[in-house]
């Protein structure tokens, strides 16, 4: 079985030698052995101990609460719990640094595509950020819920035409049409739009949004502020 000086095992843990020797003399990481010389030599054993010692010192957990802690009949069990927690802190910090990334390529990529370097420019691109995620998932929803409604519709018209049979076809307008109400409300009221002249975000009438011309992300429409007519930018703009 291998043996470390106080020196080796302060390199294998990557702490000082004076670290070392201050959890021995705190009796949390006594030495297995002694040499004939009177130095201290310290087993594999103790090698994982001072790792754990070292883990839980990263958690700012006290030397007191530690000796404590190993002293446990099962201190494995409080110190899996530990490790747990940490894990799942670990997990939140790296998704949380993942989304910060995302965030910095999207206002990245959106600069290369201005003309010209603005703090306006930098908070259009902020706010088609920040709702993005939720904007999709509405969108998603949408067309989650339009699949059945159009399957109805396809199936009335290929009855009709093949049958002759024409009331399935009624069913499907009195629920299409209460379905496209309720669905263009809930979507108008959680948009808006950035207009392209003042950058102030407004929010346009449900008639003039639900009939104006559009592509997948922007729609032509009069800006509330400036009075700009053009194709205006669609954000998240619910609660």
């Amino acid at each position: 079985m291998s043996k470390y000086t106080t020196g080796e095992l302060a390199k294998l843990c990557s702490v000082t030698v004076r670290t070392v020797q201050y959890y021995d003399t705190r009796g949390i990481l006594i030495p297995s052995e002694l040499s004939e010389g009177g130095r201290r030599l310290y087993s594999e054993d103790d090698l994982k101990r001072l790792k754990i010692i070292c883990f839980l010192r990263e958690l700012d957990i006290p030397i007191d609460a530690i000796s404590q802690i190993l002293k446990e009949e099962h201190p494995e069990k409080v110190i899996q719990l530990l490790i747990e927690q940490q894990e799942s802190v670990l997990s939140d910090e790296i998704s949380e640094k993942k989304e910060k990334l995302e965030k910095l390529h999207e206002l990245k990529n959106g600069l290369k595509n201005k003309a010209s370097f603005s703090l306006d420019s930098i908070g259009d691109i902020a706010t088609l950020m920040e709702g993005k995620k939720k904007l999709k998932k509405m969108r998603w929803m949408m067309i989650l819920t339009g699949i059945p409604v159009t399957a109805l519709q396809l199936f009335s018209i290929i009855f009709w035409i093949v049958r002759g049979i024409w009331w399935p076809f009624v069913i499907w307008v009195l629920v299409a049409v209460p379905w496209g109400i309720v669905v263009s409300r809930y979507y108008f009221n959680h948009v808006k739009y950035i207009c392209p002249e003042c950058h102030e975000v407004f929010k346009p009438t449900l008639k003039e949004a639900f009939w104006a011309n559009h592509t997948p992300t922007t729609r032509k429409l009069t800006c509330t502020q400036c009075g700009h007519k053009g194709f205006c930018v669609e954000v998240w703009g619910g609660d």
